[in-house]
């Protein structure tokens, strides 16, 4: 066999591995496991409320979408405690939901057969704001030696790969909200070249002093002071968004594998895409063609499509491109939409995750959560045929997950039901 038939051989039969979704363990607004959040979520609650996690009285933005009722002592071992930021101690908790769920001990496997990567936009916010006011306010022998590590965006990864001892290939990306779904795709990229399993998804935390002054100086954020109305994707009201934290992470694993050990399998990641545009404009064609990329990618149609987990940017320039990009792909309102982060925040790299974890648990339950934050019917200019009100009941087999990050970041994943 030549050098070239061999590589030919070997790139079919990384491309013929499927990668199989086998756990997930979501932190969000809302919930603080994957049932109570998916169960808020299909009931409409509203976790946009007004921040607790510091007075934000005197800023023009004051809502938010925090995790509430989650106890950092009941989830994290105290010796972490004190190196850790809020950001990872939500992640660790996703992880080891997501580990048990999949119900898979790394320490029974091979060195090297489990992974870990994710996504992380803003690093650990708070940790890093409160080291920094006490150089400044106490002098540098009151820095301790965790903020040479604690801030840094790689740190959810390092910590997951720590508690469970795993040694496979990691890493972290860092594409704002389409960061969640661009280390899924890694990690499928890792399942493709023979590792095992690998832990992945993302989670952020900037809900703190010096993470909102981010925000505020990013622009985009909603300053409405009703919950209920502050974040309304393709609504003709649309004034922007509101930040949440949290996210959402996963166990990968091959399929064949998987289903060797009797793992349950709750849907298969078929298609990933990303396109970047440095322009940062918004015409949605990049974002269009992610979605074509991962559509061609799960040799799929968009007639086989049967629900689009939308970005949902909550500005009309933003809503607009991404309802054209809809129908160009699909037709004028020729697929059912739903953005339920309506309720809970843009999460960063955990928007896009928690969405994926949507899209598949929708799979299990043939069910498609509602926005409903919005009015029964989107914007004129927005042709998207919205799920509103209440969950809609619906047979599913394929849902296309979108994301766009700040900086001209687009990904899209197509994921299906197992076989």
């Amino acid at each position: 066999m030549t050098a070239v038939a061999a590589q030919e051989r070997g790139l079919l039969g990384a491309t013929a591995i499927r990668a199989a979704v086998t756990g997930i363990g979501v932190v969000a607004p809302g919930g603080v496991t994957t049932e109570s959040w998916w169960e808020s979520v299909l009931r409409g609650h509203n976790a946009v409320a007004p921040l607790t996690r510091f007075d934000a009285s005197g800023l023009p933005a004051r809502l938010a979408g925090e995790v509430a009722g989650f106890d950092d002592e009941r989830h994290i071992p105290s010796r972490l405690l004190p190196q850790t930021d809020r950001v990872t101690r939500l992640a660790l908790a996703a992880a080891a939901q997501a580990l048990d769920d999949a119900a898979l001990d790394p320490a029974r496997m091979p060195d090297y057969a489990v992974g870990v990567i994710t996504a992380n936009a803003a690093g650990g916010f708070e940790f890093g704001q409160r080291e920094l006011q006490a150089l400044w306010s106490r002098g540098s022998r009151h820095v301790g030696a965790y903020q040479s590590f604690a801030w840094f965006y790689a740190a959810n990864s390092g910590q997951i790969s720590i508690r469970h001892g795993l040694r496979g290939p990691s890493g972290v990306v860092v594409s704002e909200q389409a960061g969640g779904l661009d280390a899924v795709a890694q990690a499928r990229r890792q399942i493709r070249k023979g590792v095992t399993a690998v832990v992945t998804g993302g989670a952020d935390s900037t809900l703190c002093p010096w993470g909102w002054t981010a925000h505020l100086a990013a622009g985009g954020m909603s300053t409405g002071t009703d919950p209920d109305r502050a974040y309304l994707p393709f609504d003709e009201d649309a004034r922007g968004h509101v930040v949440g934290e949290g996210g959402a992470l996963f166990v990968l694993e091959d399929e064949d594998t998987a289903r060797a050990r009797g793992a349950t399998l709750h849907g298969v990641v078929a298609g990933c895409a990303a396109t970047f545009d440095p322009a940062g404009r918004a015409d949605g064609g990049r974002l269009l063609a992610a979605a074509r990329l991962a559509l061609a990618d799960a040799r799929l149609t968009p007639d086989q499509v049967d629900v689009v987990f939308a970005d949902a940017a909550g500005d009309r320039a933003g809503d607009r491109a991404e309802a054209r990009a809809l129908a160009a792909l699909f037709g004028p309102r020729g697929v059912p939409v739903t953005a339920p982060k309506a309720r809970t925040g843009r999460l960063l790299s955990g928007g896009s995750a928690v969405d994926l974890a949507a899209a598949l648990l929708s799979l299990r339950d043939q069910v498609i959560p509602p926005t409903t934050a919005v009015a029964s019917r989107p914007a004129a200019d927005c042709p998207v045929d919205l799920v509103t009100g209440r969950p809609r009941p619906a047979r599913l087999r394929t849902a296309l997950v979108l994301a766009r990050g700040r900086g001209g970041f687009h990904s899209a994943t197509v994921v299906t039901a197992a076989r």
